[in-house]
């Protein structure tokens, strides 16, 4: 009896002790404030192994990116200082934000659904801030100071020799790796070749960049070397935000707790459920392993960044425990409490289907652009004129070619018909890829075809194929005629 009354003490899901007073502070803190520092074990597993292939590749792409050019044009660059934008090596446009805007809605929508069908897998496989800590500065951190336990006797001990050396090559280390970061990063926004330009010219003739990669470097030193999980539990909205998107059929880490509980320490050749016991044998081990020094048994956290290393370590000692893997796995609540197996239910599967038209729409967004953007402006204070009939006006072009080619084009009026266009030059206009050409044209039309002093016009952008690249409306101007 003194079992069951236990675990319904547990919230009611077997794992909240006291759910009057239990977590009513961050976990990286105490009732005082003050910071708990987390050394977690260095994990090992199955899901630790599909992360180190997941990370290692993103890390890849990361710092090659900026090196790749598509048509000669850089794969991503977001260079707003010389409003030059590149995604995908296809050129964009302050003209076209309204794209980046709309892409900017959908990803957002994206974000949302896939935390509501699967949780926070994202904080877990794909974040920045998770791949760079556990991927590359706890990976230095445990190379030179050791595990756990290792870490914390160093961190107990005096400021002797060992302490020191460990600890100076240890942030050398970040600080260096830390000023890799910021100059890679730097390449997406102004291209490799200025990077290595800005470096080598030095800091005397590019003062501003210098002292920005200088706080940029600074930050991610801090972050990495001292804030670290800090950035999930109290600076990252996402957190928070999962509370009010998951529910009990949303994919997260969870630990078993009918199948735990009641929780007691391993006793060899023992029948655990004679003896009312759970299969959690109450080892600790997926507490020292999580980086956000968390208990996963303890339910779903806002801590929990889903990275599956209590997962690895509680099926390493079911393992030799001789009890069946799973304990801890992804899994929805409402199997959990149900026992039942993980269906592809077909609200994941409607989600699945909403990220897949979200992914399609992205790519519509990026790709179905015009291939020319024309404008026909009439310049300031310029008039009309008659001669042999017909009525003449002027009009400043200005043609943007966002592909990847050079284009010869021609310019046609399209409404109202019998309009001709008078060159100045040859009619076949080139326009260089990733360019504006700006130049004058002059457009005529019989003076019986106009009946209004001011009278809209549309006009075309042809290629020599005579296909339609893009069309401009404006107006064209002629002699006050009165109407009867």
């Amino acid at each position: 009896m003194a079992n069951i009354e236990e675990t319904e003490a547990r919230g009611g899901q077997g794992q909240v002790l006291d759910p009057e007073t239990y977590r009513d502070s961050i976990g990286t803190m105490d009732q005082s404030g003050k910071r708990k520092w987390v050394y977690p074990r260095k994990p090992r597993g199955k899901f630790t192994n599909y992360r180190h292939l997941v990370s290692y590749t993103l890390l890849l792409i990361y710092f090659a990116v900026p090196f790749i050019k598509i048509n000669g044009n850089p794969l991503i660059l977001f260079n707003v200082i010389d409003r030059e934008f590149f995604i995908f090596g296809q050129p964009f446009y302050p003209q076209d934000f309204f794209i980046l805007t709309l892409g900017a809605i959908a990803s957002l929508i994206f974000i949302i659904v896939f935390t509501i069908a699967f949780g926070r897998i994202f904080c877990g496989w794909i974040c920045p801030q998770t791949i760079f800590l556990e991927m590359i500065f706890r990976k230095i951190e445990y190379a030179i100071e050791g595990d756990r336990n290792r870490q914390m006797k160093l961190d107990r001990q005096e400021w002797n020799t060992e302490k020191i050396w460990k600890r100076g090559l240890k942030w050398t280390i970040y600080l260096f790796i830390s000023l890799i970061i910021t100059h890679f990063m730097f390449m997406y926004i102004v291209g490799y070749k200025e990077v290595i330009k800005i470096v080598s010219e030095g800091p005397f003739a590019h003062p501003t960049n210098f002292i920005v990669m200088i706080l940029l470097t600074a930050a991610f030193y801090f972050v990495f070397a001292w804030f670290r999980e800090q950035v999930c539990t109290l600076v990252c909205p996402y957190g928070r935000l999962q509370g009010v998107l998951i529910d009990k059929d949303t994919v997260n880490v969870f630990y078993d707790f009918k199948r735990g509980e009641n929780r007691a320490k391993w006793r060899k050749g023992e029948d655990r459920k004679a003896a009312g016991k759970g299969d959690c044998i109450d080892c600790h081990q997926c507490v020292v392993v999580c980086p956000t020094g968390i208990d996963i048994r303890d339910g779903q956290q806002l801590e929990c960044v889903n990275c599956t290393a209590c997962i690895d370590a509680c099926d390493e000692v079911m393992e030799k425990v001789g009890l069946p893997k799973g304990l801890i796995r992804y899994a929805t609540e409402n199997e959990i409490e149900k026992q039942t197996e993980f269906k592809f239910s077909g609200r994941m599967k409607g989600f699945a289907v909403i990220l897949v038209l979200l992914t399609a729409f992205l790519g519509y967004l990026l790709y179905n652009r015009g291939e020319m953007e024309a404008k026909f402006i009439k310049p300031a204070g310029s008039t009309f004129f008659v001669r042999d009939g017909n009525i003449t006006n002027t009009y400043n072009y200005t043609f943007l070619n966002k592909t990847n080619d050079k284009k010869l084009v021609t310019i046609k009026v399209i409404e109202p018909k019998h309009g001709e266009v008078i060159y100045s030059g040859s009619s076949k206009i080139p326009v260089e890829r990733d360019k504006i050409t700006k130049g004058t044209v002059n457009i005529s039309f019989p003076e019986s075809e106009m009946n209004l002093s001011k009278q809209n016009i549309t006009i075309g952008v042809y290629d020599m194929n005579g296909k339609l690249i893009d069309s401009y409306q404006t107006y064209f101007e002629g002699p006050f005629k009165l109407q009867f």
